[in-house]
């Protein structure tokens, strides 16, 4: 867990450089702590990857900022940037390694790493293919000026190059970008890392080399130091040829140890200053409160008819509508960190407004097909108090014997990475079950898809779903337990059970998880009727003294290099129109239409046209991820 930020696009619509050098400041702080930490702590044993390794969130190297120009807004990464200014990225790109690196004359705080050099803007789909052909004015007065800016400002220690070929050369294989701007022009002295798996595609996608073996020798030639794969394997058979010479890999290793020696890794704790961080900097009380500050900043208020805003103490009733509304995903972005107080916009307006009835409806999905968390109002514990499902835990991964830890749930949401200390305490990180049951309880009738969603980088999880004790069939045939390669996100592959729901049925539900590795998180997700959510929206609004719709897109929808993902409006990461779904602008249109002053909230990561809802809502809010 750590402090989490608004995302980077939030963050350059606050146009504050030296907000962004603390927030920098307060993340390399973190860094360290855990860092530190770590190192008191047991190396792990047994089979670890990436994403299940504890010791993944304690290194000193970032591969941050995304320095890239966002010059298309269907890009699915924009949001990961500063925007489509080459000189706001470039005060901002500063600031962030600055902020990171420190000021210590001899130590790196953290080694920061601009990316991805150079123009890469997408389209992710063809990321690993596309040839970008740019003039030399475009280069120097577009996709360059940030990254020239944060090594010779900023003195950035490390730099990833991209996937893509520029002018017919794959850029990590680009003398011309390595040799002759970076390192000849702009003075760099720092080391060279490759995207991940961006070596291979010099030859594999590129044809650029006749073998993988040569790729990885035309990399190193240029000047990439490291590569983020396994491709440098091969490096030895090159050095046995004599196509790369021993001088050539020296000079990378050293490099590399060069950076791992200004970060103190060799010295003494006592004479690194940035080692007497101590662990309790980490998610501490004055980053949460800087996290607020850049949150408040980084929101662009687009409208605000008649001065609707903001709500005054007068207000009683909020009907608080929309995809976006009460989903914890949608609040995160893209390559998020862990936060130990997630809130979405619904929990916000309940704690802002606490002696108002603040009612939630969904109204619509996201584009109509794709699946929202089912709102606890649907949802019943076995007691029938309340909303929500009982949620039953096991320190095993069979459900075997009593449940180590039994706790209402309000979301039929889960997720390991950001419970409590009690969870941990109860089941622990790794092979664990989990039981959620209770009632289903459907307002309209109709048909329903349903889906137990689970993390895409989990692959150690699987889940089940009965309804009335009846096992859903999720497209593998019944008693296929349904995985992250399978279900998550479910967007993306087969796994929608269709079912037929009658309105004010209770129907026993039961979810079913187990995780035989580490982490894990699981949601229970439906694509419901379109008329009945949209007519159950419209009642609540018609009958509250304001309504905040929350609207808008998610990591789900765009974000990095989403394989299958094609449906109307979005294509492998990216966005094939600027318009908000069609579903979500009727939502408005409906509200709207109730007569009530509706405040619209646009959670995004890039620029959506919001047609209807600019010109009937009182009042449009940007918030971004975050």
């Amino acid at each position: 867990r750590a402090t989490v930020f608004p995302q980077a696009i939030g963050l350059a619509a606050t146009w504050n450089v030296d907000l962004m050098r603390r927030v920098a400041e307060a993340i390399s702080t973190e860094a360290r702590a855990k860092y530190h930490d770590a190192q008191t702590r047991p190396a792990p044993t047994g089979p670890e990857t990436l994403m299940t390794l504890p010791g993944r969130t304690a290194g000193l190297t970032y591969w941050s900022p995304n320095i890239n120009i966002f010059r298309d807004p269907r890009w699915g990464r924009g949001q990961e940037t500063y925007g489509e200014d080459p000189y706001l990225t470039a005060r901002m790109g500063v600031a962030f390694v600055v902020g990171m690196q420190g000021d210590d004359p001899h130590y790196l705080k953290v080694v920061a790493t601009p990316k991805h050099y150079a123009v890469h803007s997408g389209p992710e789909p063809e990321r690993h293919t596309f040839d970008a052909r740019v003039s030399e004015a475009d280069m120097v007065d577009t996709y360059l000026p940030a990254f020239r800016a944060t090594v010779v400002e900023g003195k950035a220690e490390s730099v990833m190059c991209v996937y893509n070929a520029v002018n017919g050369t794959p850029g990590c294989a680009s003398s011309d970008l390595l040799q002759k701007r970076l390192r000849g022009q702009w003075g760099f002295t720092g080391y060279v890392v490759s995207d991940c798996g961006a070596v291979d595609d010099i030859h594999r996608t590129h044809k650029f080399t006749p073998s993988l073996g040569a790729a990885a020798g035309a990399a190193v030639k240029a000047g990439t130091d490291l590569t983020c794969g396994t491709e440098y394997k091969t490096l030895v058979d090159e050095v046995k040829a004599g196509r790369v010479s021993e001088t050539e890999i020296d000079r990378a290793v050293a490099r590399l140890f060069v950076a791992r020696f200004r970060l103190g890794m060799f010295d003494p704790p006592a004479r690194v200053p940035y080692a007497r961080i101590p662990i309790s900097a980490n998610d501490s009380a004055a980053h949460r409160h800087l996290a607020r500050e850049a949150a408040r900043e980084a929101i662009v208020l687009l409208k605000n008819e008649e001065g609707v805003l903001p709500l005054g103490a007068s207000v009683r009733r909020i009907a608080a509508v929309g995809p976006s509304a009460d989903d914890p995903v949608a609040v995160l972005g893209s390559y998020n960190g862990i936060s130990s107080r997630q809130v979405t916009p619904l929990d916000g307006i309940e704690r802002q407004f606490p002696n108002a009835v603040v009612r939630h409806a969904l109204g619509a999905t996201y584009t109509g097909t794709t699946p929202a968390l089912v709102p606890s109002a649907f949802l019943g514990p076995p007691d029938g108090k309340g909303h929500g499902l009982l949620g039953e835990y096991f320190d095993n991964d069979d459900l075997r014997g009593e449940p180590a830890l039994r706790r209402r749930e309000r979301r039929a949401y889960f997720d390991m990475e950001m419970e409590p200390a009690d969870v941990l305490a109860a089941v622990g990180r790794e092979r664990y079950s989990v039981r959620w049951t209770g009632t289903l309880t459907p307002t309209a009738a109709g048909e329903y898809q349903m889906i137990v969603r689970t993390n895409r980088w989990n692959r150690t999880g699987k889940a089940r779903m009965f309804l009335d004790g009846q096992e859903l069939d999720f497209g593998g045939g019944p008693g296929t337990q349904i995985t992250s390669t399978q279900a998550a996100p479910a967007i993306r592959r087969p796994g929608l059970a269709k079912v037929q729901l009658e309105a004010g049925r209770k129907y026993a539900v039961r979810v079913e998880f187990r995780q035989t590795g580490k982490g894990g998180s699981i949601q229970l997700s439906w694509v419901p009727p379109a008329a009945p959510a949209l007519a159950e929206a419209e009642a609540l609004a018609r009958d509250s003294d304001v309504a905040i719709v929350c609207v808008g897109l998610s990591s789900d929808l765009e974000g990095e290099e989403m394989r299958g993902l094609s449906i109307p409006g979005f294509r492998g990461g990216d966005r094939t129109a600027l318009e908000l779904p069609e579903p979500q602008e009727a939502l408005i249109e409906a509200i709207v239409g109730t007569g009530r002053p509706v405040i619209v909230v646009l959670t995004s990561g890039s620029a959506v046209a919001l047609n209807r809802a600019a010109a009937n809502a009182k009042a449009v809010l940007a918030a971004w991820y975050g």
